[in-house]
């Protein structure tokens, strides 16, 4: 990892503090690793090429995205219906941007300050488009969402990620009868 450098204000920062803003994000996630390496909490072993808390809100949402899409195909793929169609029609239920909105409306009590004002950046970032399907207001707090998860997932903090998407999942069900 000490290859890794990332440019902070005018300068280039080394592995070590690489490292170390990890382990910072990791502490203000719950998780504390006394390293900071990433090892183990990510998918792949490839940390980002800053911590968490440095990456813009449409990075993590861009990430968070695609980690949040396997929860909701999981999610799916766990009921005893598994056609291909139906398997689309209930995953769309949970990865549309008004459903994201929805559910994040639903956690947002259960969120953290940290978690707060990540869903807050997130939802104030400029991506530049809006898809044709998407009201505005709910694409925006569908980015924050997603942010959020992007976040959750480069900090490490998987048990509250797990936590909070599953909480989603059961009050969506319920609120949708």
């Amino acid at each position: 990892m000490s290859g890794h450098q990332y440019e902070e204000g005018n300068g280039t920062v080394s592995g070590e503090a690489l490292r170390e803003g990890l382990a910072e994000d990791r502490e203000a996630a719950g998780k504390g690793a006394a390293d900071g390496t990433c090892e183990g909490a990510l998918w792949f072993p490839e940390p980002p090429s800053k911590p968490a808390r440095l990456l813009p809100p449409l990075a993590l949402a861009y990430i968070g995205d695609a980690v949040y899409e396997v929860a909701v195909r999981q999610h799916v793929i766990a009921r005893p219906n598994l056609r291909p169609h139906h398997l689309h029609r209930e995953s769309t239920k949970f990865v549309s941007a008004k459903a994201q909105a929805r559910l994040l409306a639903l956690i947002e009590p259960q969120l953290t300050e940290q978690e707060q004002d990540v869903v807050r950046q997130g939802r104030n970032a400029k991506s530049g488009t809006v898809p044709k399907n998407a009201d505005v207001l709910d694409y925006r707090h569908a980015t924050a969402f997603e942010s959020l998860v992007g976040y959750l997932y480069y900090t490490g903090a998987h048990d509250r990620l797990r936590g909070l998407i599953l909480q989603g999942f059961e009050l969506l069900e319920r609120a949708d009868g």
